[in-house]
C-alpha cells in the first residue's frame, strides 16, 4: 500500500509542478473563473469547442498542489471528449473524491489516473481542493456567468 500512495504523491507532485494544458486559451468559446476563498486557490478554465467535442482545454490560476495537479490532470483527460462524456467524468470524479460512490475501485479503474484522488475524500477540506477545477469547468460547459465559489 505504501508504494501505491508513493506513486499518488508523485503523479500529484509531477502534475502540480508541471501542470499540462496551463495557460490561456485565446480561441475559447467557453470559460469560466472559480475560487475557493478558505485557502485562496483560483482557477479559470477556458474550452474550445467544436460541435459536441471539448477540442482544446486550459487553464489558469494559482493554488495548492491538490488544486493545480487536478486541473492539470481533468485537462488531460477531458481533452477529445463529447460533452456527454465530459459530463461522465465530471459526476465520476465527484463521487469518486466526496465518497458518494459505493464502487469505488470500478468507478476508480474508470477513471484512469485521476483514481490518484481517490484518498481525498479522507480530508473533507481537500475536497473542495479537488474540485474546484471541475465545478468551473462544468460552469464554463453551460455558460454560467457567477464566478464559481466552493462556499
Amino acid at each position: 500500500m505504501t508504494d501505491l500512495r508513493d506513486l499518488y504523491q508523485e503523479v500529484i507532485l509531477d502534475h502540480s509542478k508541471r501542470p499540462r494544458n496551463f495557460g490561456e486559451l485565446s480561441a475559447a468559446t467557453h470559460h469560466a473563473a472559480g475560487h475557493n476563498p478558505l485557502c485562496g486557490d483560483t482557477v479559470s478554465v477556458e474550452l474550445l469547442v467544436e460541435g459536441d467535442r471539448v477540442t482544446e482545454v486550459r487553464f489558469t490560476g494559482s493554488g495548492c498542489a491538490i488544486s493545480r495537479a487536478s486541473a492539470s490532470l481533468m485537462t488531460a483527460t477531458i481533452k477529445g471528449k463529447s460533452l456527454a462524456e465530459v459530463e461522465s467524468v465530471f459526476g465520476r470524479f465527484h463521487d469518486l473524491v466526496t465518497g458518494a460512490t459505493t464502487d469505488v475501485l470500478g468507478d476508480a479503474e474508470s477513471l484512469g489516473k485521476l483514481q490518484v484522488f481517490a484518498g481525498v475524500k479522507e480530508f473533507p477540506m481537500r475536497v473542495k481542493c479537488a474540485t474546484l477545477a471541475w465545478h468551473t469547468l462544468h460552469a464554463a460547459l453551460h455558460r454560467e456567468a457567477a464566478p464559481v465559489t466552493t462556499e
